[in-house]
């Protein structure tokens, strides 16, 4: 079961009705009780392209929510990733950026397609040196209780698109050579397997849309991971898939399953809305997520601290 509100100049979209908006309405909803994280994407810009505003409306939404840990859905730094985990980049690009004490909890971050253009083993480097960057593998996964209870728990699956993607190994700049793809398939489905009956909440969160209302709805990439993914999602009853690669913020619905795209932290394009689609925007911004056991709230943020979208999930 899906709520949703629209949140648009001075007036809010909901299911059937038309009304007012109010202060109130347009204000964060936090809950200190839920387990609380920011999603944002594709940013890496020496601060340039709105990612400097976009990451202190993010110090602000993290301290009002008490943010327990950020997602970064991959193109961690353009244009061609990073050399090692000394590069440059990561003082002008991530540390100088995002200094809010709201945001100094753990990141969790997957590789986009940009980081495969030097070195992307570097990331995962970058863990031993950075006590907030928290990337112990290309592709990895985490277990959070809601609540400080361990028997209510969100499982999430950080993966790897890029080596999940024939067109990366054609020799177009892309590391991805010497990655098992199949060794990746085989380790998601293990994970998304997870028989415990604690798990409440299944995330998936990985770089390349399944779906998309941007520039490539149609595109081998978005097409061979939905291909790849679509299956263990619908198999394993994974709740959402969580993405960027395309610089907008959307939220689709594929049978049971929910898909997010933040990938506007420093960049924004073009976007449609899809029979699919529940809110698609060419903003910049990020969006929070509010896990309780039986619901979860999202919201989406953009660079002046606007809530411009909010939907609830339903167990």
């Amino acid at each position: 079961m899906r709520t949703t509100t629209f949140l648009t100049g001075a007036i809010v979209f909901c299911a059937c009705t038309l009304f007012a908006q109010t202060k109130k309405t347009n204000s964060l909803q936090a809950n200190p009780q839920a387990v609380n994280f920011i999603v944002m994407g594709d940013w890496g810009r020496n601060g340039e392209d709105h990612q400097k505003p976009v990451a202190a409306q993010m110090g602000k939404v993290a301290a009002e929510a008490s943010v327990d840990f950020i997602v970064a859905t991959g193109d961690n730094f353009y244009p061609l990733g990073v050399i090692s985990e000394f590069d440059p980049h990561w003082k002008y690009s991530y540390e100088d950026i995002y200094t809010a004490f709201s945001l100094q909890w753990d990141w969790h971050p997957v590789l986009g397609n940009h980081d495969y253009g030097a070195n992307p083993e570097a990331q995962v480097n970058y863990s031993k040196i950075s006590r907030r960057w928290q990337m112990p593998a290309r592709y990895y996964s985490k277990k959070f209780a809601i609540q400080g209870d361990t028997t209510q728990q969100i499982l999430i699956a950080f993966i790897d698109t890029t080596p999940l993607i024939k067109s990366y190994y054609s020799g177009n700049g892309h590391h991805v050579h010497d990655q098992d793809s199949t060794a990746q398939k085989q380790w998601i489905e293990k994970t998304l397997a997870d028989p415990s009956p604690n798990i409440k909440w299944k995330f998936v969160v990985g770089h390349h849309p399944m779906y998309t209302g941007g520039g490539r709805t149609d595109s081998k990439d978005t097409k061979s991971i939905r291909r790849v993914l679509q299956p263990l999602l619908v198999k394993y009853s994974v709740d959402a898939y969580l993405a960027g690669h395309e610089h907008s913020l959307q939220h689709m619905q594929v049978g049971d399953v929910d898909h997010f795209v933040s990938g506007a932290a420093s960049e924004r394009t073009p976007v449609k809305m899809l029979p699919i689609s529940k809110y698609s925007a060419s903003e910049y911004g990020f969006m929070l997520f509010s896990i309780l056991p039986d619901k979860a709230l999202v919201q989406v943020i953009d660079h002046e601290g606007k809530i411009i979208y909010r939907t609830e999930l339903l167990k």
